[in-house]
């Protein structure tokens, strides 16, 4: 018997809380519906959730800090609903790991699928068809460990590790990215193209999603995240993986 995934709502508002979770058990997900981060602290120590939807405006807390501290010490996804939609905000969101962010009023049909589109992207690679470039070697798109430049990637086990074997924390949004340019080396990869393959929709005319989270990798990957080597941007084009990748 499949049991319902779990989500966690973190929301001031009592309303807000009861009305997602009774949408969301409506759904087929089992929802605890919290009102502050100390709650949700507890929650992922116990009975830790898939994903998490976390309101920033949470009177006397930042919503920031809670959504690094999730970052740090827990993998589950992370959807940012809120009423601050500032553009600020939505970089600074997907900078601290939100995998989403939803400004309110929102739409539940809208929200309820983007919870799912990040709940697909969060599973394990093995377990579903891994975003492909069209025209990406074979080896490369059938093999799990893929080794390049210090870094092999584990897309199974969703693991990035050194030379060393130390792993490298990633979120689940930064992981996508990584193994989207490591099935496709060499290639210029356009920013539609890599939000519709880990975001599954098109960019916007101000969307910063993905240059975000390359400049995120840079930091993770790269011994001059001024100067990168690993992934270059390509003016006009995209960005491109410019180490060789060995499938293993």
């Amino acid at each position: 018997m499949t049991h319902p995934t779990h989500l966690a709502v973190l929301d001031d508002e009592i309303d807000i809380t009861r009305l997602l979770g009774h949408y969301l058990q409506s759904q087929g997900f089992r929802v605890t519906e919290l009102h502050n981060g100390s709650a949700l602290m507890e929650l992922m120590g116990r009975d830790a959730p898939a994903l998490v939807l976390l309101d920033l405006g949470l009177p006397g807390e930042d919503g920031f800090a809670i959504a690094r501290q999730l970052r740090e010490h827990w993998h589950c996804g992370l959807v940012i609903v809120t009423g601050r939609g500032d553009a600020i905000d939505k970089v600074v969101g997907l900078e601290v790991g939100a995998d989403d962010y939803v400004t309110k009023p929102f739409d539940l049909r809208e929200l309820v699928a983007r919870v799912k589109a990040v709940l697909r992207r969060i599973e394990p690679l093995a377990s579903r068809p891994a975003p492909l470039a069209a025209a990406a070697p074979a080896a490369a798109a059938e093999k799990t460990q893929l080794r390049f430049a210090q870094w092999r990637l584990d897309t199974a086990a969703r693991r990035l590790s050194d030379e060393q074997g130390r792993d490298m924390p990633l979120t689940s949004g930064e992981f996508d990215l990584l193994s989207v340019f490591a099935r496709a080396p060499g290639r210029v990869l356009s920013r539609d193209y890599l939000l519709e393959q880990t975001r599954g929709r098109s960019a916007g005319p101000f969307d910063r999603t993905i240059d975000v989270q390359v400049g995120r990798l840079r930091r993770k990957l790269e011994l001059d995240p001024e100067d990168p080597q690993i992934i270059k941007s390509v003016r006009g084009a995209g960005y491109i993986l410019v180490p060789q990748v060995l499938a293993e």
